[in-house]
């Protein structure tokens, strides 16, 4: 077909051309297979419009089936409880659930000071949130409960609108405790609506914005603002409330300025305690594989403290501060105070967003060990029910804790009744046993929250492991810690999600362009700068982005394109426009001319003048054809004479191609675009590629498109990209068929081509 089609006038090249389109066919392992275009796979029915039908389920259209469905799916427990294994798990269970409580009765009295409120409000929300996440929850191995990070926030929010000072006085401890209590539950309420509302809609992909590196940056300045919070309780400071950007600076100046003032006794006391925790959790680390369950040293801390406390009289004698009365039973109900949540909204979708973005990245962790699924909207639900119905009982915001879901899997947990199973012991405690710690010192609580950020400080070492792997993860990192650390937990977490959101759209505006090569006896093409055997087809060029086209790359694309194909396309343009004008001119002086004589040689009257002057015509005819036939650029943009290339140009019908207006000519007759990694276009990608078409056919190059996806052509359709000039026969299935199309229909490329560069 090739062969035949050579034939005739044409010129070597294009006879060369055909004969290509043989061999590649040959070599080709489907020969019996025609080329496909878009318009043969439309035919056959493999590619077309994909039907899109949208499913409007709503609770008046269930059925009972779908009701009692939808109930299993949103109150999971009684689809797993009835079928609990009791004889192989409730062991486990029942180890995991008392060794995971004895880690929660204190990090809950210490993570409510670090919430700004009183101890007891701590186990409050180590009781009711838990238990709840039993009802709804997916996740068998993380402990749901007061969290470092979560306290932290909720403490920023507590001190700016119910502060220790106004207007340069003290308000009273009682009520302040009292309206900090009331923003608390009032934000947990709040965060809870957020996290139900996002699940039912199913918005749990929300959490997917938030990197790794973004969440472990976030942590980690967390971690510090932690820390420093703490200062205060561990050196016996009373200090001013700060809040919003730079908070954490003028905390850590004023620590600085009052460390004279501090207490021997706290600084002792923390500083004991600090390290009897520490060296009970390294033979934690070192004796894990001899102990059944980890040393309960947070636990002992307690009970050893406060008998020291309360014997030696350290309140009384060396000026200790203590917990304080913590009042024994479970308090009433309280109805949110609506009025705050204007002043909340923006802090209470923050809370919610990172308290699920935790939650999720653990449970997946669990679920992935232990061969089981987590739903992430379930969760999204489980954790605002949590938080809902957390706030109405007097809770703060919770999430999850890493280290103790982590004694949870290690001790025997096999299920959600873990957790109510140290809900259950926490309710014990509130009722029977909670008025016995009123004698702990805060600087044993402050000691056992810095003790328990070793493992989120650790992450510093992230700087160094991204420097090696991946630099734009790295700043990622850098930029939400420094946000953090200087914005305060809110702004950091906004301006950080704005940023590497910002990075992802500059990273895909600079993707990788390659020109495309052949294999050598394959029907595959790749990059000819990375592998040495991929040779180009001559007279063809295949080009591929490594990101899909879109308005923010669109004219990267075009310029790529352009630069790598090695041809200045808008100088060749500029030139033959030049040109063409220039030609349009010289004949509308010829017809001027012409209509000047003709009028003198209407108004002679005399035979002779008028044979002189159709002679003098005909001259001025040939001389002005002669002009306007040939002519070519040269390295100093002037235009010379080429009388000699016009004749040989005398087939084209205008005479407007390169070759007859003296330009020099592409060294390609064909461009095909590999579209295989667009996953959308919108408008400006569809102008973009229009416009691809529409300048490269003006330097007489014809263009085709290969490998888009069935959703980029249904796209393509519906912006009406496809017409007379650019139908579905320039689309093909793969480059291979597109290449082997280009070479059996070339367009005449000149015998010696010149490259075209900008003078």
């Amino acid at each position: 077909m090739g062969l035949a089609d050579a034939s005739g006038p044409r010129d070597t090249q294009a006879l060369l051309s055909a004969t290509q389109a043989v061999e590649l066919r040959r070599r080709d392992y489907h020969m019996e297979r025609p080329l496909l275009n878009q318009e043969h796979l439309e035919e056959l029915g493999r590619w077309g419009s994909a039907p899109r039908t949208r499913q409007w389920r709503t609770w008046l259209q269930c059925s009972h089936a779908r009701a009692r469905a939808l109930l299993l799916q949103h109150l999971p427990v009684l689809v797993w409880l009835p079928r609990y294994p009791v004889r192989d798990w409730l062991l486990g269970d029942l180890l995991s659930g008392i060794s995971v409580a004895i880690m929660q009765l204190p990090q809950g009295l210490a993570y409510a000071l670090l919430a700004g409120l009183p101890p007891v409000f701590g186990l409050y929300s180590s009781f009711y949130p838990v238990f709840i996440y039993f009802l709804f929850g997916t996740s068998r191995h993380i402990s749901v409960g007061t969290f470092a990070v979560m306290s932290v926030m909720v403490g920023s929010v507590t001190e700016s609108l119910a502060p220790q000072t106004l207007n340069d006085s003290t308000i009273n401890e009682t009520t302040r405790d009292a309206e900090r209590v009331r923003v608390a539950s009032t934000l947990s309420v709040l965060v809870g609506l957020f996290q139900v509302g996002l699940g039912l809609i199913h918005f749990g992909f929300l959490v997917t914005y938030l990197s790794e590196p973004l969440v472990r940056g976030y942590t980690t300045a967390a971690a510090v603002q932690v820390f420093v919070s703490q200062l205060k309780y561990v050196f016996g400071l009373h200090l001013s409330s700060h809040s919003g950007p730079l908070s954490l600076i003028y905390t850590v100046l004023e620590v600085c300025r009052k460390l004279p003032q501090s207490k021997v006794s706290t600084v002792v006391t923390a500083a004991v305690a600090g390290v009897v925790l520490l060296v009970v959790k390294l033979l934690n680390d070192k004796l894990q594989r001899q102990l059944p369950m980890p040393i309960p040293g947070e636990l002992l801390m307690l009970i050893g403290a406060t008998g020291i406390s309360y014997g030696m009289g350290l309140k009384h004698i060396f000026g200790v501060d203590v917990v304080g009365n913590i009042s024994a039973g479970l308090v009433p109900p309280v109805a949110p105070n609506t009025q705050l949540f204007s002043k909340l909204v923006g802090s209470a979708f923050t809370i919610a967003v990172v308290g699920f973005a935790i939650a999720i990245s653990l449970g997946k962790i669990f679920a992935l060990r232990h061969g089981y699924r987590v739903d992430s909207n379930q969760e999204l639900v489980a954790l605002g029910l949590s938080n809902l119905i957390g706030g109405i009982f007097q809770c703060f915001p919770v999430s999850c804790s890493m280290s103790r879901s982590l004694v949870q899997e290690s001790t025997g947990g096999n299920s959600q009744v873990a957790g109510a199973i140290s809900s259950l012991f926490i309710l014990l405690i509130i009722v029977k046993l909670g008025e016995l710690f009123r004698e702990l010192p805060k600087a044993v609580l402050a000691a056992i929250i810095i003790v328990n950020l070793k493992g989120m400080l650790r992450q510093l070492s992230d700087v160094c492991s991204l420097w090696k792997a991946n630099r734009a993860d790295l700043l990622i990192w850098l930029v939400t810690f420094a946000a953090t650390i200087l914005l305060n937990l809110d702004l950091g977490l906004m301006v950080s999600v704005v940023f590497s959101l910002l990075l992802v759209v500059v990273r895909t505006q600079m993707p990788h362009y390659s020109i495309l090569g052949q294999v050598p006896d394959t029907d595959i093409y790749r990059d000819v700068a990375e592998y040495s055997e991929a040779k180009e087809v001559p007279g063809v060029k295949v080009f591929r982005s490594s990101a899909t086209v879109y308005f923010a790359n669109a004219d990267f694309y075009s310029d790529a394109l352009k630069q790598r194909c090695g041809v200045d396309v808008d100088f060749l343009i500029s030139q033959k426009k030049k040109l063409l004008k220039k030609r349009e001119q010289l004949k509308l002086k010829q017809l001027q001319k012409e209509k000047k004589l003709q009028k003198q040689a209407a108004s002679s009257k005399g035979a002779s003048v008028s044979i002189n002057v159709n002679t003098s015509l005909e001259d001025m005819r040939s001389n002005n054809v002669e002009d306007c036939k040939v002519m070519q650029v040269s390295p100093g943009d002037k235009m010379e004479d080429a009388t000699a290339n016009g004749q040989e140009d005398s087939k084209a019908p205008d005479g407007s191609t390169l070759k007859a207006l003296g330009l020099p000519q592409p060294d390609f007759h064909s461009l095909i675009l590999d579209l295989g990694a667009l996953s959308f276009v919108d408008t400006v990608c569809l102008k973009s590629l229009k416009n691809i078409f529409h300048d490269f056919r003006e330097i007489e190059v014809e263009v085709y498109m290969a490998a888009c996806h069935s959703p980029v052509v249904s796209q393509l359709e519906a912006g009406h990209f496809f017409d007379a000039s650019i139908t579905k026969k320039h689309l093909f299935a793969s480059v291979h068929d597109a290449v082997t199309f280009a070479l059996q229909h070339p367009r005449p490329v000149p015998d010696s081509p010149v490259s075209v560069t900008r003078l």
